[in-house]
């Protein structure tokens, strides 16, 4: 793949490549509707095509926060497209790389000294890249390291970027404006958060620290005298991605061990934590022919206030589910409902709500639960397109939803996303607490 000498650093030069590409869909609509008068059984695949293919050019070559929302919505496969999905899903780890100079600048700059002059070995070209920064190859008495390398600017663009995302993330997954306005603040501290390597060297040791005793998981050392506000080094794990893994046709009793170690690190995480792992995509995960998992990068974790997640999980309790005093506190409380809304509207919604809750809580409700239930996962893609297309949702003139709920749903989703694709079997253990009556 070819490598970038340089990336759009200031507002203007990454906004003129916005509004270019903008042309460029434009006139891929153009072309659309002229052969659509020719030919009125024109699919929209190759709009798609075309659309996905131009979008992605012009994010991957700006990287940053543009290039992470893109990768954000891919981690939902029936959200968006096809053709977006599967060209979104190559910022995971597959973005251009950097060229050298732009590496040797970094390390200069934070480090005094170009990289061959602080380890034994530095391969140059990035083993692979991302939407935040890209990994190299090292290696210092004897150890293989794995190098992260942030590209350059990317915090300083991260609120600009997203105000120029914005009107593309509406557009393609139809969403709601103000849910979107609501939940952008979230999303921009997230975002910084993941450019500050010294803060995810900090929580890279504390969680994988605290769940190292859980079967299954490797995490790497990391070695912050090699690390920097831009640069993290840690010991390089070998592995594979969900894809590359599923290839070799791995037994069910191995994905299994692997399925069980995903639930497990989460619900350690989620239920004694209160802190979690927020970016669930496979490009985080390395998985073994022997059933074990290499977990990397603690750029993004969520905190979850106490509140909400005692309100979040009770829910999880069908008995709860079913007492409507108990919905309507906790639809308050997690601002699904609102203090305005019409008696109406309460029910509308809250049966909307309890619909949603019921059927992401499946899993909860059975000692053992079969994440390879292809049916299951239809049912809440059929609700979810459902609920897209519902103009009382649209047009809502508020938002629904604590903003804390963005990060924990989409860690679940992609949770979920990634124990399918495995079809997993696990033990969907919970703490006591779920099932006790209020």
């Amino acid at each position: 793949m070819k490598s970038q000498n340089n990336i759009p650093a200031t507002k203007v030069e990454r906004a003129t490549r916005f509004v270019t590409t903008g042309i460029k869909v434009g006139g891929n609509y153009i072309k659309h509707y002229a052969k659509k008068a020719i030919n009125p059984d024109l699919s929209r695949d190759e709009l798609h095509e075309s659309n996905a293919a131009d979008i992605y050019e012009t994010l991957s070559e700006l990287k940053g926060s543009a290039l992470k929302v893109a990768q954000m919505m891919s981690m939902d496969r029936n959200l968006l497209p096809k053709a977006y999905s599967e060209r979104f899903q190559m910022a995971q780890y597959s973005a251009p790389p950097l060229s050298g100079p732009l590496v040797i600048k970094t390390f200069t700059r934070y480090f005094g000294k170009a990289p061959q002059a602080l380890f034994d070995t530095f391969a140059m070209d990035a083993s692979n890249a991302a939407s935040i920064g890209q990994v190299h190859q090292a290696t210092k008495n004897g150890k293989k390291l794995a190098v992260k390398i942030q590209y350059p600017g990317v915090a300083q663009s991260v609120k600009s970027d997203l105000k120029m995302v914005k009107p593309f993330a509406v557009r393609l997954m139809n969403l709601n404006e103000k849910d979107v306005d609501k939940y952008m603040d979230e999303v921009e501290t997230k975002l910084l958060e993941e450019t500050d390597y010294q803060l995810e060297l900090q929580r890279s040791q504390e969680i994988s620290t605290a769940c190292g005793h859980i079967n299954g998981l490797v995490f790497p050392t990391y070695y912050p005298e090699f690390s920097s506000e831009r640069v993290l080094t840690m010991d390089w794990l070998e592995g594979f991605h969900l894809d590359d893994f599923l290839k070799t046709n791995p037994s069910q009793e191995v994905r299994n061990k692997i399925g069980q170690a995903l639930w497990d690190f989460y619900d350690f995480q989620v239920h004694i934590l209160r802190k979690v792992h927020a970016d669930p995509h496979p490009g985080n995960f390395l998985m073994r022919p022997d059933g074990t998992m290499g977990v990397i990068d603690f750029g993004c974790v969520k905190e979850i206030p106490e509140n909400y997640y005692r309100n979040y999980f009770t829910l999880i309790n069908p008995d709860n589910l079913k007492d409507p005093a108990i919905c309507d506190k906790v639809f308050v409380n997690l601002e699904f409902l609102h203090e305005q809304d019409t008696p109406q509207e309460r029910k509308f919604y809250s049966d909307l709500f309890i619909t949603m809750i019921g059927l992401l809580g499946k899993p909860f409700h059975t000692q053992e639960f079969d994440f390879g239930d292809d049916a299951y996962f239809q049912s809440i893609y059929d609700y979810a397109e459902y609920l897209s297309n519902l103009k009382e949702l649209r047009e809502s003139k508020v938002a629904r939803g604590s903003k804390d709920s963005l990060y924990i749903n989409r860690t679940y989703y992609g949770l979920y996303s990634m124990l399918n694709q495995l079809k997993a079997v696990v033990r969907t253990s919970s703490p006591a607490w779920l099932w006790q009556p209020i």
